[in-house]
């Protein structure tokens, strides 16, 4: 998300099951959005890094897929529609809530019956598992332990408040 000419890149690892997840994008991505990639100063990738449950898993690679077969704009609709729909009671982390059909159901809200067969379709034949692997192996590779965790420029933010967060995207555009 954001202008491609944009010089700083964050990049936020995250499970849709994950409650802190579900916080994160209702109550801080949209100062992020408004201050940082509605202003051209950094773009914003979503990274999975799956690790609560088989729902866990099973939402990032339908994710996935609709990023790979209905394109960037129709995944961050999912994405945001994806937590909107987490269930506040935490008890349902035990429970399966994202299953096959809550995904095509949900998906169904923003796209075709076209385009929701292809994405099913896609990720019944598993086409978005080696993507989903890479972002597994580069969660491993820096050390990510939990979500949401964000990384600028490749480097951990290690802050707390949105301004901690401008300012680390502020210096990292300087370095460039």
């Amino acid at each position: 998300m954001g202008e491609k000419s944009a010089p700083v890149q964050i990049v936020e690892f995250g499970d849709y099951k994950c409650p802190v997840c579900k916080t994160f994008e209702e109550q801080f991505f949209p100062s992020i959005q408004s201050e940082l990639i509605d202003t051209g100063k950094a773009q914003f990738y979503f990274m999975n890094y799956s690790f609560i449950n088989v729902d866990s898993t099973r939402s990032a690679k339908f994710a996935e897929t609709v990023y790979q077969e209905l394109g960037n704009e129709t995944f961050w609709k999912f994405h945001e529609l994806l937590f909107d729909k987490q269930p506040d009671d935490l008890k349902y982390e035990k429970e399966d809530v994202f299953t096959d059909k809550f995904l095509e159901e949900t998906l169904k809200e923003i796209a075709t019956d076209k385009d929701v067969k292809k994405v099913v379709t896609s990720f019944k034949a598993e086409k978005s598992e080696d993507q989903w692997n890479k972002d597994m192996e580069l969660a491993d590779e820096l050390g990510v332990t939990g979500t949401p965790s964000l990384f600028v420029n490749g480097k951990k933010f290690e802050g707390n408040t949105i301004d901690d967060l401008v300012k680390m995207v502020d210096d990292a555009a300087k370095e460039k």
